[in-house]
């Protein structure tokens, strides 16, 4: 069953993948190489966009925090990660330590796979 979101349907993060292979393949253009370099960047910047969402001393700071991961998360379709944060972004301030943790859970798996995905040696052309 698919959701609707301001970027356009998209698969609820019930699926086993941390990552929607399929949005990011579209996101990409069917270019693998692209492909691995988004997911390079996307590894190694979340982990300073969640620095941020636990830095955040203000509410706009915690908001445009959260959004960033968001859309981030969305555009490679790390479903998990992008629901975490729409749902960080909507809360309220008691609800942060929880929603942090959260992130950072999405945020570790995703990077895991993430990770098995960088190491596979890609398929000769």
């Amino acid at each position: 069953m698919a959701t609707k979101h301001a970027a356009g349907p998209q698969p609820l993060a019930t699926q086993s993948s941390p990552l929607d292979r399929t949005h990011l393949s579209r996101q990409t253009f069917g270019d693998r190489k692209l492909e691995r370099e988004v997911l390079d960047l996307f590894r190694t910047q979340s982990p300073i966009y969640l620095g941020r969402v636990k830095a955040a001393r203000s509410d706009n700071e915690w908001r445009e925090a959260v959004h960033t991961l968001k859309g981030s998360a969305r555009a490679i379709g790390a479903w998990r990660i992008a629901e975490a944060a729409e749902r960080a972004e909507a809360g309220n301030p008691s609800s942060r330590v929880a929603s942090i943790a959260q992130l950072e859970s999405s945020v570790l798996e995703a990077n895991a796979f993430i990770g098995s995905v960088l190491e596979t040696p890609e398929p000769n052309a």
